[in-house]
C-alpha cells in the first residue's frame, strides 16, 4: 500500500509513527510543513520536518515533546551569556543536525536532498521530503504587528491573537521532488491531526499540491486536531475558534473543503458531528502511547479503504 501524509508539527510526528506500525514503512510517504523554518544563530532550522526525524529514529524527547532526548543545553548557555539570540531553544545533539543541514544548504544542496540524507543516516525508513524546496514562510498576522511563525509561536508566547495569516514565498514555490508523484501515486492520502492553518495550510498554500488533492484520484482522511472542541496542546483551538468560527468538526473539514472524503474525530466531539460530503469516523485519538497512535492510524485507514 502507498501512503501519502500531510504532516506538521508534532501531532503528525506522533500520528506517522503510527502509521508506520500499521503499514509497511516503505511505502509511506511524508510531506513535510516547512512554513514554520528558520534561520538562527547562522543555521537553518526546520522544525517540523526535525520533529519527524526524530520521533521515527526514536530519538525525540517525549517529556518535553519536542527535541531530542537526552538533551543538555551548553552551547545555549554559552549563547546567553554572550549575548546572542536565545529565544529559540537549540539543544547540543539538535545543533549537529542543523550544522549538517545548514552546511549542505549553503554549498546549493536543495532541502529535500539534505532531509533524504538525514532521514537515512537515521535509519528513518519511510520517505520524508518538505513540501517545497523553495523558501516558504508562514507569515501571522495580529493586532501587535507582523511576525514569522516562530517569533509569534516561540518568542511571543502565541499570545497574540491571530487576525490573518499569509505565505510568503508560496506564489512562486513549487513541489519539491517527489511530492506530486507521491500524491498520485497514493492508494490512501490522509491528513495528520495538525493544526490546519500554521501546519497543514503552508502546505496547501503551494498551488500544484493543493490542486493535486482537488483533482485526488485516492481518498483522503484527515485526522482532527482537536479532543472535546480542545487542542491537546498549542493554539489550534483559539486559532480554529477565531479564524474557522468554532471548534467542531465542521469547522475542522471546513479548513479542508474540496480535499478530504472523511475526518475522524474523537468520541468526545461525536455528537451531531454530521458533515454534507465527508463522512465522519469516530474513535479515541489521544496518542499517548504506541497503543493510541496505532488505534489512530488504523481508524484512518480503514476509513480510507472503505471509500474505495
Amino acid at each position: 500500500m502507498k501512503v501519502a501524509v500531510l504532516a506538521g508539527g508534532v501531532g503528525a510526528a506522533r500520528f506517522l509513527r503510527g502509521v508506520v506500525a500499521a503499514v509497511d514503512p516503505a511505502g509511506v510517504t511524508a510531506i513535510g510543513n516547512v512554513g514554520d523554518d528558520l534561520e538562527i544563530l547562522g543555521l537553518s532550522v526546520s522544525p517540523d520536518l526535525d520533529s519527524v526525524l526524530y520521533a521515527l529514529a526514536g530519538r525525540s524527547d517525549e517529556v518535553r515533546g519536542w527535541g531530542r532526548a537526552d538533551e543538555t543545553w551548553n552551547a545555549l548557555e554559552s549563547v546567553s551569556e554572550l549575548g546572542g539570540d536565545d529565544w529559540f531553544r537549540l539543544g547540543d545533539r539538535d545543533l549537529g543536525l542543523h550544522l549538517v543541514r545548514s552546511e549542505a544548504l549553503r554549498r546549493g544542496e536543495p532541502l529535500s536532498a539534505v532531509t533524504a540524507r538525514l532521514a537515512a543516516a537515521l535509519g528513518v525508513e519511510l520517505t520524508l521530503l518538505p513540501a517545497t524546496d523553495d523558501r516558504l514562510r508562514t507569515i501571522v498576522e495580529t493586532r501587535a504587528g507582523a511576525f514569522s511563525f516562530q517569533e509569534w509561536f516561540v518568542a511571543r508566547g502565541h499570545r497574540d491573537e491571530v487576525d490573518r495569516l499569509h505565505f510568503d514565498g508560496a506564489d512562486s514555490a513549487a513541489p519539491a521532488p517527489g511530492v506530486l508523484a507521491a500524491l498520485d501515486e497514493a492508494d490512501v492520502i490522509l491528513i495528520a491531526p495538525s493544526n490546519p492553518f500554521v501546519s497543514i495550510g503552508p502546505i496547501l498554500a503551494v498551488k500544484a499540491i493543493r490542486e493535486a488533492l482537488e483533482n485526488r484520484r485516492a481518498p483522503a482522511v484527515a485526522v482532527s486536531p482537536l479532543i472535546g472542541g480542545r487542542a491537546v496542546k498549542g493554539p489550534a483551538d483559539a486559532m480554529m475558534t477565531r479564524l474557522a468560527g468554532g471548534t467542531a468538526p465542521r469547522q475542522v473539514a471546513d479548513c479542508y473543503k474540496g480535499l478530504i472524503d472523511a475526518l475522524v474525530i474523537d468520541e468526545a466531539d461525536a455528537d451531531g458531528a454530521e458533515i454534507p460530503g465527508v463522512r465522519t469516523i469516530v474513535t479515541r485519538t489521544l496518542m499517548d502511547d504506541a497503543d493510541g497512535r496505532l488505534r489512530v492510524a488504523e481508524a484512518a485507514l480503514e476509513g480510507a479503504a472503505a471509500l474505495r
